[in-house]
């Protein structure tokens, strides 16, 4: 079995946050997220990188990023492009969104012939969730067939503040596999609990903070990249037309779907490691404090 290889989603500009949120600089020595990220990866034992990225930002990734990796590591570099669809479709008119994390993923398809893992650039995940994803997927043969990992979070450790995240709610059966998983859009802190809407918040939905949730990280069998890229045909066919401006393939959709089916098997695995993000501007300073007392504590020691 190849090594496991880490796939960053890094070509979402972050419209709520406002410019390439990716490359803010979070320390007094001008780490980004990703910098924590890589750390992690890397002492979980990754050492393949593949970011996919917008090409008109490959310069600035360039510049910024790749001087940022250890030696010991190998980055390559994928391009999630609006017309990189199946043979025979175009983009609709008016047509400007990306076409979502699934889409994001199948960029990197010609990169990826072993297992590998996925996570969002723009996110702190935390060192436990590397490991978990990391040994699992060393632990695949050839013959595990659609084997997957999910880190699995506590929804009290990914929340903001400053307004309303998407998670994806889970449910999880007694042997640890995942059952489901519901796409929440708008979800809140509230004083004892958290709380979604599907009405633009006419109405709200109680969670309980210990709710089961994921992140969008991923550990993935070779084959699943196979599924991504023939599923998105049938996406295009059947959801685009109703909705051709908004429309979008999500990863954890694709998951579902072969829950759905019985095909593929998902390990979840529970993290104590929380969140960090800058979904809104104001989220900023919490997240430097949280890196910052880490660093304090010695959990990060950059050279």
């Amino acid at each position: 079995m190849k090594n496991p290889v880490l796939i960053l989603m890094a070509a979402g500009m972050g419209s709520r946050f406002g410019g390439l949120k990716q490359l803010e600089p979070l320390d007094a020595q001008g780490h980004i997220l990703m910098d924590y990220s890589i750390y992690d990866a890397r002492r979980a034992g990754f050492r393949d990188l593949i970011f996919v990225i917008k090409k008109e930002n490959e310069e600035l990734f360039r510049e910024v990023i790749l001087s940022r990796i250890p030696d010991d590591m190998h980055v390559s570099l994928a391009f999630q492009d609006l017309e990189d669809l199946p043979g025979g479709r175009s983009v609709p008119e008016g047509r400007v969104k990306p076409w979502g994390t699934g889409h994001a993923v199948r960029a990197a398809r010609a990169l990826v012939s072993g297992p590998f893992a996925v996570v969002n650039a723009d996110d702190y995940y935390g060192p436990e969730s590397f490991r978990i994803v990391y040994d699992f997927l060393s632990s695949l043969t050839d013959e595990d067939s659609l084997s997957f990992v999910m880190a699995g979070y506590l929804l009290g450790n990914t929340l903001t503040e400053n307004g309303h995240v998407s998670r994806g709610v889970c449910a999880v059966d007694e042997q640890g596999m995942l059952v489901s998983i519901t796409e929440r859009t708008k979800i809140i802190r509230r004083e004892n609990d958290a709380a979604y809407t599907e009405d633009d918040g006419a109405s709200w939905i109680s969670l309980p903070l210990d709710t089961p949730v994921s992140l969008n990280m991923w550990g993935f069998s070779a084959d699943m990249m196979q599924e991504i890229d023939s599923r998105f045909a049938a996406f295009f066919d059947t959801s685009v037309p109703g909705n051709p401006v908004k429309a979008e393939y999500y990863l954890p959709g694709v998951v579902g779907d072969l829950l759905a089916e019985s095909k593929a098997k998902v390990t979840v695995k529970m993290t104590g490691d929380h969140w960090y993000g800058i979904t809104y501007r104001e989220d900023k300073e919490n997240v430097c404090a949280a890196l910052q007392e880490m660093q304090d504590r010695g959990l990060y020691t950059f050279d």
